[in-house]
């Protein structure tokens, strides 16, 4: 036969005992969180923080901003959309380094809306040139430099 203890009041539940906590060390631990996840969060946007280019302006001026741009091989360039014009981007085929299809990086699809983007990772060092068809005669030129 087993034996069941009963409390000294019949009929209440006893609640667990409370653990005090130290405040001292949960505001360490979320320091320490918050550390952890702000460091990876830099590194994330280290790796994809590369450029972006301006097709036009906020002014309305027909220009690439930066007119010139330089990035290390490897790295992405976005080129978007800050005036509501049509803008494509197209590479010179006579001025891109020796090798590269200059075909093959272009966007010749015109981005008609404000914050519409093409974006194309470089790899081969040099100078490329760069212009947006339909503005081509209005000064909207730019070169990207590799490195």
């Amino acid at each position: 036969m087993q034996t069941i203890k009963a409390s000294a009041r019949a009929g209440v539940a006893t609640r667990p005992s409370r653990v005090a906590v130290k405040p001292q060390a949960s505001m360490q631990k979320l320091a320490q969180f918050a550390g952890v996840a702000v460091s990876s969060l830099a590194l994330t946007l280290a790796a994809h923080a590369d450029v972006t280019v301006g097709l036009g302006s906020s002014t309305g001026a027909l220009v690439f901003e930066p007119v010139v741009t330089t990035i290390k091989s490897g790295e992405t360039i976005t080129f978007k959309n800050v005036a509501g014009f049509p803008h494509n981007i197209v590479f010179d085929e006579d001025a891109v380094p020796a090798g590269v299809n200059a075909d093959a990086i272009s966007a010749e699809e015109y981005l008609n809306a404000p914050g519409q983007s093409y974006s194309v990772k470089l790899t081969t060092p040099g100078e490329y040139g760069v212009y947006c068809e339909p503005h081509q005669g209005a000064g909207m030129v730019g070169k990207v430099i590799v490195q």
